[in-house]
């Protein structure tokens, strides 16, 4: 994730040395006061064509690496919808 990257928008969608989807996106909002935060899971949730409230962050609220839970869908339905 870059916080003030002056747009909210998905860069990348990959997989990691594990085999789990790593997306690298950008947020305009700051990372203070979980603003950041909250523009990942919008960010994620749109993209995915979900409520906001269907993203949660599970860790990684102070590093640029976040984990998320994405409620109803399992990893090949978020990689199918990202990829779409």
């Amino acid at each position: 994730m870059t916080p003030r990257g002056g747009a909210d928008r998905i860069d990348a969608v990959e997989l990691d040395e594990n085999g789990h989807p790593l997306v690298r996106l950008r947020v305009r909002a700051a990372p203070a006061d979980g603003q950041a935060n909250a523009a990942v899971g919008v960010t994620v949730a749109k993209a995915l064509g979900l409520s906001k409230s269907k993203v949660t962050l599970v860790s990684g609220a102070t590093s640029r690496i976040k984990i998320l839970e994405i409620e109803g869908l399992d990893t090949v339905e978020v990689m199918a919808r990202l990829l779409a």
